[in-house]
């Protein structure tokens, strides 16, 4: 498909993926929120793609959430409100873009410079590995106007990623987090300077495509099944039968240097 507002590329089994609409810092509207939902439906089956890099386009920032103006004007061309059911359907819609990012079998990158807010905040969210260049700034927006302070994955992420106190603090104050208190918090793993942030996550990924490619979905499976897991049993039940099964499938490098 031949997106609009959002770019894909592919470099050395590695995806990067853009959002595309650097004059408005990259806000979600509803053409963008339909091209990301098949976006990452197609990730779903896309075994060549071994790790995804995102980004936002343009130097205003990543992604400062849902665009506000394209909500009203949608809401301005409808002659009724929309039902219940509608609204419903349409807010599971657009949330259905961070259960598809957890589901998909390639680990993501996520790299942020400037604003990360509301929608935008938790596409960094439910990525692996978050880098942040010196600007980068995060907030749980949702609050700050007007509707409830927990919203796109957020109450799900950010407690687990950050402490419970932490995640009540942004998501009940709509407080804004700048890079350095963001690595101090474990928000995000590296902060760089700006014209290092992609290149430090190219190298990243590029170690992880050293990897077997089956390990990585794998493992990412293991995580994912740990952050849910209600017992170390459960847990260490999913490594083991990973562990089995690249074993006897013959994947294991015996020369591996040490």
């Amino acid at each position: 498909m031949g997106y609009e507002t959002i770019q894909y590329d592919v470099e050395d089994e590695i995806g990067i993926l853009t959002y595309n609409r650097p004059r408005v810092v990259n806000a979600m509207n509803g053409q963008m929120v339909n091209e990301l939902v098949e976006f990452w439906n197609e990730r779903q089956g896309d075994y060549n793609v071994r790790v995804i890099i995102t980004k936002g386009a343009g130097d205003k920032g990543f992604c400062s959430g849902m665009d506000l103006k394209d909500v009203q004007k949608r809401g301005e061309s409808n002659d009724n409100r929309p039902s219940p059911d509608d609204f419903y359907y349409g807010q599971s819609h657009f949330s259905s873009i961070y259960r598809l990012m957890r589901s998909c079998p390639q680990p993501i990158i996520t790299a942020v410079h400037g604003p990360a807010m509301g929608g935008g905040l938790s596409l960094a969210l439910a990525s692996d590995i978050r880098l942040a260049a010196e600007d980068a700034m995060f907030c749980a927006q949702y609050i700050n106007i007007g509707v409830g302070g927990a919203d796109m994955g957020s109450s799900y992420f950010l407690w687990r990623i950050v402490g419970w106190g932490k995640a009540a603090e942004m998501c009940l104050t709509g407080v804004r987090i700048y890079a350095e208190e963001a690595l101090r918090i474990g928000l995000v793993n590296y902060v760089y300077p700006r014209e290092k942030l992609i290149p430090a996550a190219m190298e990243i990924a590029k170690s992880m495509t050293s990897k077997s490619r089956l390990a990585l979905h794998l493992t990412k499976e293991a995580l994912n099944s740990a952050i849910n897991s209600t017992s170390l049993e459960d847990t260490i039940k999913m490594e083991d039968r990973n562990q089995v099964f690249m074993t006897m499938s013959g994947m294991v490098d015996t020369k591996i240097k040490r």
